[in-house]
């Protein structure tokens, strides 16, 4: 059994029908890559997994229970936990506080105060600029602090909405080699991300979105190599 599936998700903006029933699974361990072009539907549909939109039609369905009417805050308590795109750090909290609102869900303090230690390892910058207002970061800490406060609920699956966007080519890697460590760590990943190159280079198996269809799947690395995936979002 699939650790995440989505059956035949319709998403309408108004009259704007932007999820055109798209089905596909994540399957625990794994990295996904959800990859496409701006306006694709990407952001969408992570937003109605992870319970911020109802969709019209269609269920996610998550460890075996149907999720999809739950609100959002319940679902972080299930086990699931969405960085989203843009960071949304909050700026005038320092580095700390935002790394112990992303464990609001969980109740044991040495569990918690654990859960920080493992962040604070995995980001040693976090440990170093704990007591900074977070809107002091640079863009690259900031996606790290985003991504230490998602882990702080320790997630079974954990959503990534453009991890790489407007960071510098050496943040970038380091970004990825986090997603690299989360995924080697037991959380599963979906990855969303406009660099497909860099996202298949480290997922098990994609997924393209094109104006709200699923228009291929398959292997990472078989679409590295698919001549239409190569023309239209690597660039080749």
């Amino acid at each position: 059994m699939a650790m995440l599936e989505i059956k035949d998700l319709e998403v309408y903006y108004g009259m704007i029908q932007a999820i055109k029933g798209i089905s596909f699974q994540v399957n625990e361990g794994e990295v996904i890559a959800l990859i496409g072009a701006n306006g694709a539907g990407k952001t969408t549909t992570l937003h109605t997994i992870s319970g911020l939109i109802a969709p019209k039609n269609g269920t996610v369905t998550f460890e075996g229970a149907d999720i999809t009417k739950i609100p959002a805050h319940k679902i972080v308590s299930l086990g699931m936990a969405h960085v989203p795109e843009g960071r949304r750090v909050f700026a005038s909290l320092s580095v700390f506080q935002n790394l112990k609102l992303g464990a609001y869900t969980r109740s044991s303090k040495e569990e918690i105060e654990e859960s920080l230690q493992t962040v604070y390892k995995r980001f040693p910058r976090l440990e170093e600029r704990k007591n900074q207002p977070a809107g002091t970061l640079s863009g690259g800490e900031q996606q790290m602090l985003a991504m230490g406060r998602a882990l702080m609920s320790k997630p079974r699956i954990i959503l990534m909405d453009e991890p790489s966007m407007g960071l510098s080519p050496i943040f970038v890697n380091e970004i990825f080699d986090i997603i690299k460590s989360v995924s080697a760590g037991g959380t599963t990943v979906l990855l969303v991300e406009q660099n497909a190159k860099k996202a298949l280079s480290i997922a098990d198996r994609g997924y393209v979105l094109e104006t709200g269809r699923i228009v291929l799947e398959g292997n990472a690395q078989d679409l590295l190599n698919d001549e239409s995936v190569k023309k239209a979002y690597l660039g080749e």
